[in-house]
């Protein structure tokens, strides 16, 4: 469906454009480029002001995903693909942002890093977060180690959650019905008074699934694979003098489900999982800047039963990080900290038993701010890893802004992940002589809010490397081989239409291929599998009347590569999957004084049969439908 041509077409549009915007008359105003956002610097500051790629997924936005769960609303994003997104709910889900694998991207909640100790590759489990108690979420794509140290690879994912309401006493929640025998409810206190402010909220969400692995039987007689999560999130903030303020938090996620035995295999396994977060956040605010500081402690545990046995899965992270930015002047400013986090891995089959890894981390950025028009990032980070022994990563990301409606920026980082705790010390396949992945991104483009405040656009090309990727080695241990060379482009227009119709569009292009050896032999091939080259999505929402919404987003994603584990031969085979084209619908009407909602939620309305996975189903037409009360 996309070719160079189309792509082209693209890019002369922006383009012309902006052309157009520069000849117009100063009194454009500009919206999203003079959005605040936190994750880009760590301290607020004007999308303007910053060369980094943010996209943000808003309160509004979030207020019109009912109907999804976080793998699908990350799903719609340019750039990023969470595959299993429309699978079986309970389907383990992987993000791949901007083509980078799971691992590469580093998620937060409230800007504290969580992460799983107990995995391969210490992804975060999105399905253990539901959408409920989620305000905001802000994607910083690109090289972050600088900022957010290891994983930074990719990205950064910040959740936040829902803070206290404007009265002392606010209640909300929600209870929805949907196909597959689908049922949620959630409830939550929250409100504020005297410098004091909390949200407290529960979640409950099961469905009877589909059969996760795709049923080619003549039969059709596989088993449905349910899923059912309960989450607990509580947030306090207190008000302990002038601009002095402690946070503590704590959020409990449990959930259990089925899952099959491979590819077209039915089976009978079962798991568990459950995520327990605690800890506090304390800031002080004055004139010229902000002290940040915070504890965190995360505890994963998971456990996998099926006919081969028993496999458990735990370990904790506590982490202490103290920042603080100062500005110098309107044009200079200054962010320093130091980031500590020891993870431990429960598992006494490991070598040694019970394994730990610590990582200290000091860094500094340097601002320059808003200089005619100019900005300009500098920034480094030296990390001591108490597995490997150390390195240093470094960020440039200079910036250019036109009459406050047109940014021109470019970025060239490194950025770093550090080997698992699994790949170091864990009982299958580790080697403790492993050294961190290494990378650099280069990546450019132009934002612009042109055609006097109807049109937002950004069109980005980025190119990342990667050295010294970990692989299972021709012994059947860990080592670090590959190159990986990514490389890509981004176009991300919206355009206003009035006060209530929005257009949200996106065309992703993304490819790359890996450099290894054979026989003493580079040899270099696409290795992308479940990433497509070419993505498109189209979002338009209309507010209909103050009381009635409506919107319909079409996505397309091209053909992709994948491997298919051939029990017979045990062998690999490459295999295509088909492209496909989903089409979903939302809809919600609200009453008394938008204290009651009602909603709708269509997926996959023409019933198209797609594959996210080899071997696995994919959700055809569904429904879910319920209503939201907030007093």
């Amino acid at each position: 469906m996309f070719t160079s041509r189309t792509t082209l077409m693209w890019i002369i549009f922006f383009i012309s454009s902006v052309q157009i915007t520069l000849a117009q008359e100063d009194s454009v105003k500009a919206t999203s480029l003079s959005e605040v956002v936190i994750t880009a610097t760590r301290f607020p500051k004007k999308v303007s002001e910053t060369g980094k790629v943010v996209s943000i997924i808003s309160k509004e936005d979030l207020s019109h995903a009912a109907g999804k769960d976080l793998a699908q609303l990350l799903n719609e994003q340019a750039g990023i693909i969470i595959n299993s997104a429309y699978s079986n709910p309970g389907k383990d889900k992987s993000i791949f942002l901007r083509g980078a694998k799971s691992e590469y991207t580093v998620l937060l909640i409230n800007g504290v890093p969580v992460s799983d100790p107990s995995g391969a590759g210490g992804a975060f489990d999105i399905r253990l977060f539901p959408v409920d108690q989620i305000e905001r979420i802000e994607i910083l794509k690109g090289a972050q180690s600088t900022l957010y140290g290891s994983d930074a690879i990719a990205g950064v994912i910040n959740i936040i959650t829902k803070k206290g309401g404007d009265n002392p006493v606010g209640m909300y929640g929600g209870i929805s019905l949907g196909s597959y025998n689908t049922f949620k409810a959630g409830a939550g206190i929250n409100g504020s008074a005297e410098g004091a402010s909390y949200n407290v909220g529960f979640t409950h969400y099961q469905t009877d699934g589909i059969s996760e692995a795709e049923d080619t039987t003549a039969t059709k007689n596989f088993d449905k694979d349910g899923f059912t999560e309960n989450a607990f999130n509580a947030d306090f903030n207190v008000k302990l003098a002038k601009g002095l303020h402690i946070n503590p938090y704590f959020r409990y996620s449990y959930f259990k489900g089925d899952y099959d035995a491979g590819s077209f295999t039915d089976g009978n396994g079962k798991y568990t999982a459950q995520l327990l977060t605690t800890g506090i956040q304390a800031s002080y605010q004055f004139s010229k800047g902000a002290l940040h500081a915070f504890y965190d402690y995360d505890e994963i545990d998971r456990n996998f039963s099926d006919l081969y046995g028993t496999y458990p899965y735990s370990g904790n992270k506590k982490t202490v990080e103290l920042y603080g930015n100062y500005a110098f002047s309107n044009h200079i400013q200054l962010l320093a900290g130091i980031h500590y986090n020891k993870q431990k891995m429960n598992d006494s089959t490991a070598n040694p038993k019970n394994p730990t890894v610590s990582l200290t981390s000091p860094y500094v950025s340097f601002f320059l701010r808003n200089l005619g028009g100019f900005n300009l990032e500098l920034g480094g980070r030296y990390n001591k890893h108490s597995g490997y022994g150390n390195n240093f990563n470094w960020s440039i990301n200079p910036s250019f802004t036109v009459k406050s409606t047109v940014k021109i920026f470019a970025n060239y980082a490194s950025a770093f992940k550090a080997p698992s705790l699994s790949s170091l010390y864990g009982p299958f396949s580790a080697n403790p002589g492993l050294k961190p992945e290494i990378s650099t991104t280069v990546e450019g483009g132009v934002q612009a809010t042109i055609l006097k405040g109807m049109l937002d656009a950004r069109v980005v090309y980025f190119n990342r490397k990667i050295k010294n990727v970990i692989i299972y080695g021709p012994n059947f241990y860990m080592i670090n081989l590959d190159k990986q060379n990514d490389h890509g482009v981004e176009i991300e227009p919206v355009l206003y239409i009035g006060k209530k119709v929005t257009i949200k569009m996106f065309y992703a292009f993304t490819d790359g291929k890996v450099t290894t050896q054979h026989n003493g032999k580079d040899s270099t091939y696409f290795n992308l599998i479940r990433r497509p080259k070419h993505s498109f999505g189209a979002n338009i929402g209309y507010q209909v009347t103050p009381n009635f919404f409506v919107s319909t987003q079409i996505s397309n994603y091209s053909k992709r590569s994948d491997l298919f584990f051939n029990m017979s031969t045990y062998t690999q085979e490459p295999v295509t999957l088909s492209a496909y084209t989903l089409w979903n619908a939302y809809t919600e009407y609200a009453f008394s004084k938008k204290h009651l909602r009602f909603f709708i939620d269509l997926k996959n309305i023409t019933g198209t049969k797609f594959t996210e996975l080899y071997g696995y189903s994919t959700m055809r037409f569904n429904i879910t439908g319920g209503i939201r009360v907030a007093f």
